[in-house]
């Protein structure tokens, strides 16, 4: 009796065995108790198309699934969970490494897999990282049964850690350059035997000598057509099974044909062989390949060399004793000892001790900021100087760190716009070559069939579009990568080719346009009921509910004897509560004096106190501008309008609006005492009148206006809330990091274009000439990679200041 193959792992079944499946009508044989399992909850799950579409054969299940699935339970422990999951919408949400998957086929299983579970909100699997991001509501449905309904199926998932991508680029690595080096070795193999054939066709070379030779060429060159060319045949079989036209289409009938052709050649000795071609064009095709990939793992690199800067471990102080513990399970209000070059464990408040720091890694600024008692400090960045003392206030799953390397990793799942423009394009030029071929074929072959078939074969590889798929990729991850650098922050793929359209920039004032650092000048008394010290004691405790900039000029005057209750923050407005059985206010003008707006139209100060109806002080508050505000408002005036949106009062943006003028510039129109939904209105409008907008701003009232504007630019100053909206955020802080990001933008785009128009001119240059038979395979395949070399090293252009 024959050997049977398991039908979804492909080993032998044992004899004797009988396990079987229905799928698609037919019991298929199954080898083990574990893929019986796994493929009925395929059937049973109505997934079973999952077989038709599929590469390969699924891996070889553990037969105790039932034991295999509790030690999932692991990654449910609350602590262990804290490292690698997050709060998204009220959900959780989480990056899972899945191990197994081979294409795309695999990607849609575990999708459809996991959206009819009860409690997944979302779920998406990319099948070249191998990764699948999910949303899940944690009262409905738990991690560990997440991961045991994608082991159900036959795929290993766990927790994504950054540091595992590196380790999974370096395989691949490997695995191209065996592939390489395979091809390369013996590819200069049959080049000597190819010389030998030459020379042999202008002497008397004897029959056997010349099958002999071919016959090796044939036996060299098949190790390269099928181990060396397997990327090729997988991402051709791939694209037809998805029915789509990559390029990996007409290299692999390419290849395969020249190599058929040269073996029916050497078989029955009739016609030429082209081996050398063969291995040639394959090897070099392999070279091409192996540059993308490296081109498409950088941006994977950058989030495992950010991971890379987090200490392994941290000093923390336990019964005023040292102890050492992983940074990773620090916990927030932990006090940290951090000496002079060390690097910062954990994101926390200094409590004792001066310093300076280096935060070069998440702001590319070189120079170190100085940090004292109070400041922020952020993990991954470095104490230069100073004995310090931190209390940590963010988790290792929520420190800004991590946070960085979630933006990244996000990112690469969105493909924008020009990226799917850019693919579309290649995929109807795969169609056009192919019915190009064809008909060359059919016009050449009436003279010649083996002229007309090596003319087919350098159309196919010739104008095979590698240069214009690549053209967009490369040039996207080269700019991200420059802003990276830069301390830009692009959390949205669709920043870099929407930005050099905006024609309108609207600013935020109070720590967008200035610097957000509030002194008070001036109070003015309008009751005699309290004194000037209770009322700045009363605006203090206020203030201190307050995540606003202007909330900090009240800091030192704040007593804790005076305390508020039933606090209520006002988003564009202030804060009302209670002090002492009395209804107290403090905010704009506008909104404390909406009662008696007669009296609210006179007051000038920036923010106004009323007590229990009666308005009793205003407050006067300082704010400089920024050094480089000027020159950003005047590049941008070259060609675009410049707006001012704020909730300061009319005063407050004329003052502000002077120290501009003093300056030498001014902005196109400045608007004052508006609301969050008013500047969202102000956006809407712009919008409507076919206006680009970017929005800038760093507060609490700036997040809901963020959803107007066509990009969301966040100072990294900024509240969390804001750079939580923001398409972009300016890790660096200055205004002149916006100047960067239009620059990176037009440039990218201005790559983009050119690589399309290289890309574009060569393939109507040399198709034809290759139709009109001008141009030989072996050419062909130098001219196509010589294509791609153009475009890569043009958009490694980005990358040099």
């Amino acid at each position: 009796m024959m050997n049977m193959d398991c039908y979804h792992c492909g080993e032998i079944v044992p004899a004797g065995l009988d396990l079987t499946v229905n799928i698609h009508g037919k019991d298929e044989p199954m080898c083990c108790i574990g893929c019986q399992a796994v493929a009925e909850a395929i059937v049973d799950n109505n997934l079973d198309d999952y077989y038709r579409f599929r590469t390969e054969k699924g891996n070889k299940v553990n037969a105790d699934i039932p034991e295999q699935l509790q030690v999932n339970q692991f990654v449910d422990d609350q602590q262990l969970q804290s490292e690698f999951t997050f709060e998204s919408d009220g959900h959780q949400e989480t990056i899972l490494s899945v191990e197994g998957m081979s294409c795309a086929a695999c990607a849609w299983l575990i999708e459809k897999q996991l959206s009819p579970q009860s409690g997944i909100v979302k779920a998406q699997v990319n099948a070249t990282t191998q990764r699948a991001t999910v949303t899940w509501d944690k009262d409905k449905i738990k991690l560990s049964e997440i991961i045991s309904a994608i082991a159900k199926i036959g795929y290993s998932a766990l927790p994504f850690k950054a540091n595992t991508t590196e380790i999974k680029n370096n395989q691949q690595s490997k695995a191209f350059i065996r592939r390489l080096g395979v091809s390369g070795i013996l590819t200069m193999q049959v080049m000597m035997i190819a010389f030998g054939l030459y020379f042999g066709a202008f002497s008397d070379l004897s029959e056997h000598n010349l099958v002999y030779l071919r016959a090796t060429s044939l036996v060299l060159t098949l190790p390269i057509v099928t181990y060396g060319a397997f990327p090729f045949y997988l991402g051709a079989i791939n694209a037809l099974k998805g029915r789509r036209l990559t390029m990996d289409v007409p290299v692999a009938i390419a290849i395969s044909l020249a190599f058929m052709a040269s073996c029916w050649a050497t078989f029955f000795q009739q016609g030429e062989v082209y081996f050398e071609s063969v291995a040639m064009f394959t090897f070099l095709l392999l070279i091409g390949k192996f540059m993308e990939f490296r081109a498409r793992a950088r941006a994977a690199e950058v989030s495992a060399n950010l991971l890379k800067l987090m200490p392994l471990s941290a000093t923390v102080i336990v019964d005023n004793q040292e102890s050492i513990v992983s940074a990773k399970h620090l916990k927030v209000d932990d006090i940290c000892i951090v000496k002079p070059g060390e690097t910062i464990p954990g994101d926390g408040i200094i409590v004792q001790g001066k310093t300076s720091v280096n935060e070069a890694m998440l702001t590319g600024e070189s120079s170190p900021v100085s940090k004292n008692v109070g400041s922020q400090v952020f993990a991954g960045t470095v104490n230069t100087d100073g004995n310090l003392q931190i209390k940590i206030n963010a988790t290792n799953a929520d420190n800004f760190l991590t946070n960085i390397i979630r933006i990244s990793e996000r990112a690469q799942n969105h493909k924008p716009a020009i990226a799917r423009l850019s693919d579309k394009i290649a995929q109807y030029f795969v169609a056009l070559i192919l019915v190009t071929a064809v008909f060359t074929w059919i016009y050449w072959a009436q003279e010649n069939a083996s002229h007309a078939f090596w003319i087919t074969i350098s159309v196919l590889v010739a104008t095979c579009p590698c240069a214009l798929s690549l053209a967009t990729p490369t040039a996207l991850t080269c700019g991200t990568i420059k802003l990276n650098r830069q301390g830009i922050m692009v959390k949205s793929a669709h920043v870099i080719e929407t930005m050099n359209r905006i024609d309108t920039y609207a600013f935020d004032k109070t720590g967008t346009l200035t610097q957000g650092k509030f002194s008070l000048n001036q109070v003015n008394l309008l009751s005699d009921r309290y004194s000037e010290e209770q009322v700045l004691a009363i605006a203090s405790a206020l203030e201190a509910h307050s995540q606003h900039p202007i909330a900090d000029a009240f800091a030192s005057y704040r007593k804790s004897d005076i305390n508020v209750d039933n606090v209520e923050t006002i988003t564009s407005c202030g804060i009302a509560a209670e002090y002492q059985g009395e209804p107290v206010m403090i905010g704009k003008a506008s909104w404390v004096g909406n009662k008696q707006q007669g009296e609210a139209s006179k007051l000038e100060g920036n923010c106004v106190l009323k007590i229990n109806d009666q308005i009793i002080a205003e407050f006067y508050l300082d704010d400089d501008i920024r050094e480089d505000a000027t020159q950003v408002i005047n590049k941008l005036n070259q060609d675009s309008d410049t707006l001012l949106l704020s909730g300061d009062n009319q005063t407050g943006v004329d003052r502000f609006s002077e120290q501009l003028a003093a300056a030498g510039t001014s902005l196109t129109e400045a608007k004052a005492n508006l609301t969050a939904s008013e500047k969202l209105d102000t956006l809407s409008k712009l919008t409507e009148q076919g206006k680009n907008v970017a929005m800038v701003g760093d507060g609490v009232n700036d997040a809901p206006v963020f959803a107007g504007a066509h990009v969301s630019v966040a100072m990294g100053s900024g509240t969390e809330i804001a750079k939580t909206g923001a398409d972009v955020i300016l890790l660096d802080n200055h205004l002149t990091s916006l100047l960067s990001l239009k620059d990176t933008s037009i440039r990218t785009q201005r790559i983009i274009k050119q690589n399309f128009s290289w890309a574009m001119a060569y393939n109507a240059i040399v198709l034809p000439l290759a139709v009109c038979g001008y141009i030989t395979p072996y050419f062909a395949v130098l001219g196509m990679s010589a294509s791609s070399l153009i475009v890569v090293t043009n958009s490694l252009r980005l990358l040099k200041k």
